[in-house]
């Protein structure tokens, strides 16, 4: 009597015949699909054990296979490379495409803010306004008397205000230190008075000019009333009591401005994880590495499949006895595979993050300054 086995065997493979079908019009997949279904039939005991699975079942499997190793490839070059592509189109299909670039553009969108406080730049606009001073008065709200009226009640933050004393390069050059007649009659002291009939000049190092400003200053500070300020919740004090009208002059930025402009919101553009343009890879696209893991993967999917087909029903009986099936053994030495498969991936993934590649170049920088280091110098003679 002639033995029936299950499994028909596969010698082609058609469109339609995975359930998804993302790869059945990739010839290099059409050709190694019903190869792979044959292989994991006779690794699971065909012929001589009976298979309980049809070739549109193991080219399922290899599909699956397939979409695991794009997934686990993509998955790491999202993480790699988010960062980088943040704000490019997402309608760009980053797979097999090398990405090169610098993460520098966001920090910089984020730093405007920075910019603006910092008064370097900035995404906010920093304007100009004034307030009438009077005498005798020491305390102005600039909420109240400018901000109500210019900026429609808004707030506004004051980021320098122009309320100093006169500069002491303005007193600088006195006629009675060193310079106009002052100048001539030092000459003479040092005995060259006589050498020019035209102007004699007397050049002065530089710290010479700095201590002088330096002294005014202090005079200034330590003598005088010095002109300084004090701004609370837009409630500005200015030093000393004004004696005289005029008008005090600041910057500032409304707030409302600030907060809007420091918080960018683009849409359709790469913004997370769930979003980067990666797609399945191209069958044909992966090497014979990613290949030999897609087999492997297969054939775990396939013995998997195979035991839950054969825990349904764990024994059969049969005429004085009954046949027990390996279903849950199947299974467990399946996801165990499958486990592993997925943890070498990963870990090969993962020794070429860029982190690790950094590493790796600059350890391979301090083994050769160490080799250089013991290289004996040359000796010459004469």
């Amino acid at each position: 009597m002639a033995v029936e086995y299950i499994y028909p065997g596969s010698s082609s493979f058609a469109t339609g015949s995975t359930p998804f079908g993302t790869y059945d019009s990739d010839y290099e997949f059409q050709t190694d699909a019903p190869k792979i279904a044959n292989w994991c039939a006779k690794r699971l005991g065909y012929p001589v054990q009976n298979v309980e699975l049809v070739d549109e079942s193991l080219f399922a499997c290899f599909e699956e296979a397939t979409s695991e190793y794009a997934s686990q490839v993509n998955q790491f070059n999202i993480r790699n490379n988010l960062d980088t592509l943040k704000g490019n189109p997402t309608g760009t299909n980053y797979s097999g495409k090398l990405v090169q670039g610098s993460f520098l553009p966001t920090v910089i969108g984020i730093s405007d803010a920075y910019g603006t406080l910092a008064g370097v730049g900035g995404a906010t606009d920093v304007n100009s306004g004034s307030i009438d001073l009077e005498i005798g008065k020491q305390k102005y709200d600039l909420n109240e008397l400018f901000a109500s009226s210019s900026e429609g009640g808004k707030r506004i933050d004051v980021v320098k205000v122009f309320h100093e004393t006169t500069p002491a390069i303005n007193r600088f050059f006195d006629p009675y230190s060193v310079s106009g007649q002052g100048t001539l009659n030092l000459i003479d002291e040092f005995g060259f008075g006589s050498f020019s009939p035209a102007a004699q000049f007397v050049l002065m190092p530089v710290f010479e000019d700095m201590l002088r400003i330096q002294a005014i200053e202090f005079n200034d500070q330590f003598r005088k009333s010095a002109h300084s300020f004090n701004i609370t919740n837009n409630k500005l004090q200015i030093f000393p009591i004004p004696t005289s009208t005029g008008k005090l002059w600041f910057e500032y930025f409304v707030r409302d401005e600030f907060v809007q402009n420091s918080t960018n919101v683009t849409e359709d553009v790469v913004s997370d994880y769930s979003n980067i343009g990666y797609d399945f890879i191209p069958y044909t696209s992966i090497n014979d590495v990613g290949k030999q893991w897609i087999r492997k993967y297969s054939l775990a999917l396939a013995k998997e499949l195979l035991g839950a087909i054969r825990e349904k029903y764990s024994s059969v009986p049969i005429p004085g006895s009954e046949i027990s099936l390996d279903g849950a053994a199947l299974r467990a030495e399946a996801q165990t595979e499958k486990d592993a498969l997925i943890e070498q991936l990963r870990e090969n993934l993962e020794e070429l993050s860029r982190k690790n590649q950094f590493e790796i170049r600059n350890n391979e920088s301090n083994y050769q300054q160490e080799m250089l280091r013991k290289v004996p110098l040359t000796i010459y003679t004469g």
